[in-house]
């Protein structure tokens, strides 16, 4: 018996040692995701040669706003997003067949028995279908977030990507955005509404106890599958 929990130990310290270093293995040279707070957006920014008085991409117009253009340059996006989307179904179907087969006769009577005819055949089939659906939603999102020019297009146009982390009580909000401006539209205080950014990918969401607590749990999912035949 004392062999058996010595035994019993060991395999319980190793048990918890495996699982220590997988976490360890897991946690050590992972780099940040960008759902993570602490993660930068990397950016390339052009090589200027050092040792000339004008450097390429560093010049300013005398009469121009000091505005993004360049990339590294920021520029503050004012989130003005309002979508309002309804739709409605409806459908009803019905179907009904009746067929009747009368009985050979012979020498001009039905064959019976026991005065029952045996050959007279009826199919009959009924169905019908009834469905009605409808769906609203809405949304709206006001705010504003500033992002940095991470690259130049050819014609121009500037690709824009940037993020805001709010740590608050039980959790942490961030603000994603992604897209396409003109340097055109850029008013002259640096700022840009969102109805002009193309290709815009816009993303809100939170971490913390209130996200999870507004999260049906992996066994609830499961079971709200499309997959799921019950």
């Amino acid at each position: 018996m004392h062999d058996r929990d010595h035994l019993s130990l060991l395999l319980q310290l190793f048990a918890a040692t495996s699982i220590t270093l997988l976490l360890a293995s897991c946690s050590l040279g992972r780099a940040p995701e960008p759902d993570d707070p602490d993660w930068v957006e990397p950016i390339e920014t052009p090589a200027a040669a050092a040792g000339t008085i004008y450097r390429a991409g560093m010049d300013q117009q005398l009469f121009e706003n000091m505005t993004a253009r360049r990339v590294g340059d920021i520029l503050t996006v004012r989130l003005q997003e309002r979508t309002n989307a309804s739709k409605s179904a409806e459908t009803s179907t019905e179907k009904s067949t009746n067929i009747d087969l009368p009985g050979m006769e012979l020498a001009g009577r039905p064959v019976t028995v026991n005065g029952t005819p045996i050959l007279d055949a009826n199919l009959g089939h009924s169905s019908d279908f009834a469905g009605k659906g409808s769906s609203t939603q809405s949304n709206r999102l006001d705010g504003d977030v500033t992002v940095t020019v991470v690259r130049r297009l050819s014609n121009g146009n500037l690709l824009i990507r940037g993020q805001k982390w709010l740590a608050l009580n039980q959790g942490r909000e961030f603000v994603r955005l992604q897209g396409v401006i003109r340097p055109y539209d850029i008013e002259p205080d640096n700022s840009v509404p969102s109805y002009k950014v193309a290709s815009a990918r816009i993303g809100y969401g939170g971490r913390g106890a209130i996200a999870s607590a507004n999260a049906p749990s992996w066994l609830a999912r499961f079971f709200n599958s499309p997959l799921t035949p019950f």
